[in-house]
C-alpha cells in the first residue's frame, strides 16, 4: 500500500512509496482504512526532532476512516464502521483514567515505541502510535471512536487532534468566563479552534497574535475581535486593558520565547494556559519573587484537557449547532503525492489545515 514515510528525523520531504504494509494485527486491534487526514503541526515537530519519535515513520496522527477488520476481543465496532483516529486512547485503568484525567493516559504513548509498519527493508513506526499518512493502518480498538453519518471523514479528522485540542484548551482547561478579555498567540489550526472555544464561551474581547497576515486576518473569521502582528500585541494589551493585561492568553506556539510574553500580557491573577506542544531543551523561566507575588495561573492543556470522547462529542454538537465552523478550517486539501506542498504551506503558514485525501 501506498504511505509518506520520513527515513531519518531532521529531514524536511517524506517519500511517497507503495511498499509499505500494515502490521501488527491481532487481538484487541483493529484495520482503518484512511479516507481523510489533517496536516498537524505536530506531525512537523516530530520530523525535526522537537517532538520524540522514532524512525523510520510515518507522521499523522489526525485521520478518519472506516473499519475493515476486527480482531478478537474487540467490542463495539464492525467492519465498515466509520471512526475517527483517537492517538491518545484511555486504557481505563490506570491512576490517571482513574482519576478521570484520561487526557493524561500513558497507555497510548507506549505504541510509539512498537513498529506498526514495514517494508522490504525494515520496520517503520507510526507517529504517536498511529501514522494516518497510509491507506491502512492497524491500531488499538481504543483509538477507533465511531462518528455519526453526517460527519464528513474530513471534520472528523481534524475533531481528532487540532479542533479538540483547542476547544478543549477554552472551554476545558481555562473555563473562560463570558465577558472576559483574551489573547491567543499562534493562529494556525489549534490557534483558530481555540479562538473559536473562547467565542463559544463567551469572551468579550479576543486578540488574535500571529506574525502572518493570512492567518490574522482568517482569525477576524473565527471569532477573534480584532488580529495583530506580535509587534503590536503591547499596544493592544493598553488599548483593551489599560495596560493590566488580559484574562486568559493563550500560548498555541509550543516555544519558551512566546511562553514568556503570553505571561507578560497575562494581567496579575489571570491564566496563562500553554497549548503549545515544545520541545524538551526549550525551557520557560519565570522568577520566584514574580510568581508568587503576580498569582498567575499557569495551566498546560494536554489534548484539550478532559476526556477526549466527551470532547468530540460536544465539538459534534458545536459543529451540527452552527456555533463552530470546521469546514472552513480546511484551506487546502491534497492527494497523498502533494504532501511536500503541504509541508511547506504549513511552514510558511499559508494553510490552516490541510486535508490529506486518501
Amino acid at each position: 500500500m501506498r504511505a509518506a514515510v520520513l527515513h531519518e528525523i531532521g529531514q524536511d520531504k517524506l517519500e511517497v512509496l507503495d511498499d509499505v504494509e500494515a502490521v501488527g494485527f491481532g487481538p484487541g486491534k483493529v484495520r482503518l482504512r484512511i479516507r481523510a487526514t489533517g496536516l498537524c503541526h505536530s506531525d512537523v515537530s516530530a520530523m525535526s526532532g522537537v517532538l520524540p519519535q522514532p524512525a523510520p515513520f510515518i507522521p499523522g496522527h489526525e485521520g478518519a476512516g472506516e473499519v475493515v477488520d476486527i480482531s478478537d476481543g474487540v467490542t463495539g465496532l464492525t467492519a465498515g464502521d466509520r471512526v475517527l483516529v483517537c492517538w491518545l486512547p484511555a486504557c481505563g485503568a490506570c491512576p490517571s483514567c482513574r482519576r478521570g484525567q484520561t487526557q493524561l493516559c500513558l497507555a497510548g504513548f507506549m505504541n510509539a515505541g512498537t513498529p506498526n509498519f514495514k517494508r522490504p527493508g525494515g520496520d517503520v513506526f507510526g507517529f504517536a502510535g498511529t501514522g494516518t499518512f497510509t491507506e491502512e493502518v492497524v491500531v488499538d480498538a481504543g483509538c477507533a471512536v465511531p462518528i455519526p453519518d453526517d460527519v464528513p471523514y474530513e471534520i472528523a479528522a481534524l475533531i481528532g487532534c487540532g479542533v479538540t485540542t483547542g476547544l478543549g484548551a477554552a472551554i476545558n482547561t481555562a473555563q473562560v468566563e463570558a465577558g472576559s478579555s483574551v489573547a491567543v498567540i499562534g493562529c494556525g489550526g489549534v490557534g483558530i479552534s481555540t479562538i473559536q472555544g473562547a467565542r463559544v464561551q463567551g469572551a468579550a474581547q479576543i486578540v488574535a497574535v500571529d506574525p502572518v497576515a493570512s492567518r490574522r486576518e482568517a482569525a477576524l473569521r473565527f471569532g477573534a475581535t480584532e488580529a495583530v502582528s506580535p509587534d503590536e500585541l503591547a499596544d493592544a494589551k493598553q488599548r483593551i486593558t489599560a495596560g493590566e493585561g488580559f484574562d486568559y492568553v493563550f500560548e498555541v506556539v509550543g516555544k519558551s520565547a512566546t511562553a514568556r510574553t503570553a505571561y507578560e500580557n497575562t494581567r496579575r491573577g489571570g491564566t496563562l494556559c500553554v497549548v503549545g506542544a515544545g520541545a524538551m531543551d526549550d525551557n520557560f523561566q519565570v522568577n520566584m519573587f514574580e510568581l508568587f507575588f503576580d498569582e498567575k495561573r499557569i495551566l498546560p492543556s494536554m489534548y484539550g484537557g478532559g476526556d477526549v470522547l466527551r470532547s468530540y462529542e460536544r465539538a459534534i454538537a458545536l459543529w451540527r449547532a452552527g456555533r463552530i465552523d470546521l469546514e472552513s478550517m480546511i484551506t487546502h486539501r491534497v492527494r497523498l503525492d502533494g504532501i511536500n506542498d503541504a509541508l511547506d504551506q504549513m511552514r510558511t503558514g499559508e494553510s490552516l489545515r490541510t486535508c490529506i485525501e486518501l
